[in-house]
């Protein structure tokens, strides 16, 4: 891996929303490693050894053009970006390493896919539960969590932070099998 990308919206009204588990997750890997995120032209990356974490700033739809900005620079392929993101089919606070897969519906997913023009990239996946009755799926997705989705919520992005240097380590299979079973 030579980038993780944590997905989110920049912004502090989006701080604390679900879609911002990405950025959530990045904020507790980079406290782990002593990494300071700066801002520069592809959004706010910090560094932990040879690895960018990256914040795209681009807003979530557009995320792709950042990432792919960055992987043509630094000539990075698409193996080795991780990507960092919320899942709506995924209860909360369960936790998913995928190799490579579909978007999903994920418009952030989409953006990186069209940008980098493969599938082929590994993720973790973070879940925030579907909308509650009456909700819409955007509504959801920026809403903020309840202090009962926190506490459920805290463990989920330690485990997401370690899922994401267990495919950095050792792969995105090896991770699957440890993470995805526990």
């Amino acid at each position: 891996m030579r980038v993780i990308v944590g997905l989110g919206n920049p912004g502090l009204e989006y701080a604390k929303t679900r879609h911002n588990v990405g950025f959530m997750t990045l904020d507790r890997l980079a406290e782990k490693h002593n990494a300071v995120f700066m801002r520069n032209r592809f959004g706010l990356i910090a560094k932990w050894g040879n690895i960018f974490l990256l914040k795209p700033l681009t807003f979530m739809n557009l995320s792709g053009d950042a990432v792919g900005a960055l992987a043509r620079f630094y000539k990075i392929t698409a193996a080795e970006i991780l990507v960092i993101s919320d899942d709506l089919d995924l209860p909360l606070g369960t936790i998913r390493v995928r190799a490579r897969g579909s978007s999903g519906g994920h418009n952030g997913l989409k953006s990186i896919i069209h940008a980098l023009g493969t599938e082929n990239f590994p993720r973790v996946k973070i879940g925030i539960g579907r909308p509650t009755q009456g909700m819409t799926v955007i509504d959801w997705v920026l809403s903020r969590f309840t202090a009962a989705d926190w506490t459920v919520l805290q463990p989920a992005l330690e485990k997401a932070s370690d899922a994401a240097e267990w495919v950095v380590v050792k792969g995105p299979v090896d991770a699957m099998n440890h993470f995805n079973s526990h």
